[in-house]
């Protein structure tokens, strides 16, 4: 309780979804002398404010000083701030909230990345924990961070990690995480933004295996990358697969999803239910991957379908927001990537109303802009990365309708449009930036638009 006492802390990044809040929170309560620090105003980030009111916390916003860096014991910086920036060269000793927690952290962790799929197989993967483990926790990407429960925790209760490759980076080097499970879902072109190349992506992805021993476990995507992360990883691998692969332990076939235990060598065990409560191949692959992971911790094959048969899905992807006269609202605002998108289209047998666009991070739609086929119809909101998509689905003769300036504009046409049997679906294959302070916000809006109807 001590060990931050009179400290002076600087944490960079107060922000409005986790890790900030959190820090601030965790080392205000422990004593230390705090100063939150971020470039957004207080009108912004109020609820910040608002939720920190019991604590003695000096704000700075607005602006960053470079005197609260250099006069600080600790600074706690955000995953987003690149470690080439100024103020944190100019400081003694920087962490983040996930570095922290896993160095004052003894119990089991079970680790998730990837470029999509990771938020729902660590939700996946926490309701089936939960139904043995009541202690069991959930935290980091998904914007709960692990500072906010860390004292709650009980010997033994299990601890999963959704990390980004911001996140991964962070803790290089640091010998802090070594997960029981780890899991790398797949690896797209994502945040290319962010990282000098792709490979330099990748790397960080590398971080959520590299600290493991020989007797825990690996779960990796049967494809050439996989293959080499199997060949680094220091632990026992084993590959999933989205069909019928000998060499893969963790498969579909066709529906079923089946898992070759490699520690009985038994017959392949059925892991999914017949049927889930979130629609989409992609949904019950991820299921599966996480139903793995809890068979790999030692839950029974019985456990884990009893538990997905009743798991709602996450909040934000592929989210049923309502039913209104025989069209399903769907919130996907999580999927920031083309890829994304076209597998949410994928995901239904009717007709989708699509609604998509917003800021690029250097993608490239050409691959699946043909999936946009099976939209009934595609309405585009502005932004940067809509042009790119717009010339690729002018390429294909696809239909679109543009130039909306507003989520509510483009919201209003597609459920006008959409006739009972159909969906309206908000799946923007692009970040948030420019129109929302962030996705959530955007997925937020979305609701609130649904259920207004």
């Amino acid at each position: 309780m001590d060990q931050f006492k009179n400290k002076k802390v600087t944490v960079m990044g107060l922000g409005l979804n986790g890790g900030g809040l959190a820090s601030v929170r965790y080392l205000a309560s422990r004593g230390a002398a705090v100063t939150a620090t971020d470039l957004r105003s207080a009108e912004v980030l109020a609820p910040s404010i608002e939720a920190l009111k019991d604590f003695d916390v000096r704000y700075v916003l607005g602006e960053h000083r470079m005197e609260d860096f250099t006069g600080a014991d600790l600074v706690i910086k955000n995953p987003a701030v690149p470690v080439s920036s100024p103020y944190l060269k100019a400081s003694k000793q920087v962490e983040t909230d996930i570095s922290l927690f896993l160095s004052l952290c003894t119990n089991p962790i079970l680790a998730v990345t990837g470029s999509k799929g990771k938020s729902t197989v660590v939700s996946a993967l926490h309701h089936i924990l939960k139904k043995n483990y009541p202690g069991c926790r959930l935290g980091g990407n998904i914007t709960v961070s692990p500072l906010s429960f860390l004292d709650a925790l009980r010997e033994g209760d299990p601890v999963i990690l959704e990390l980004s490759s911001w996140q991964l980076g962070d803790l290089k080097g640091r010998n802090l995480l070594h997960p029981e499970i780890s899991v790398l879902t797949n690896i797209m072109n994502d945040h290319q933004n962010m990282y000098d190349d792709f490979e330099d992506y990748v790397d960080d992805k590398k971080e959520i295996f590299r600290g493991q021993s020989s007797s825990q476990h690996s779960i990796f995507l049967l494809d050439g990358r996989g293959r080499t992360f199997a060949e680094e990883a220091p632990g026992s691998s084993l590959f999933y697969s989205t069909g019928p692969d000998r060499e893969a332990a963790i498969y579909m076939d066709g529906e079923r999803g089946l898992f070759r235990n490699p520690e009985t060598a038994g017959e392949a065990e059925e892991l999914l239910p017949q049927k889930l409560m979130t629609p989409g191949r992609y949904f019950r692959q991820n299921c599966l991957i996480a139903a793995a992971a809890a068979r790999l911790f030692g839950e029974s094959s019985e456990t884990v379908r009893s538990a997905l048969s009743d798991f709602p899905g996450v909040p934000h992807r592929l989210e049923l927001v309502r039913e209104y006269e025989g069209v399903g609202y769907y919130n996907d605002t999580t999927a920031t990537i083309p890829e994304a998108m076209a597998a949410a289209v994928e995901s239904f047998d009717c007709p989708v109303h699509l609604i998509c666009g917003g800021t690029d991070k250097e993608l490239d739609y050409s691959s699946s802009a043909p999936a946009l086929r099976k939209a009934g119809a595609i309405y585009i909101l502005n932004g940067t990365a809509s042009e790119k998509l717009k010339a690729e689905l002018k390429k294909l003769n696809i239909d679109y309708n543009e130039g909306y300036g507003s989520l509510d504009e483009a919201f209003a046409d597609a459920s006008r449009a959409a006739v009972e049997g159909e969906v309206v679906l908000m799946s923007p294959g692009a970040t948030s930036f420019g129109m929302f302070i962030n996705e959530f916000d955007r997925g937020n809006s979305f609701r609130k638009l649904a259920e207004a109807l």
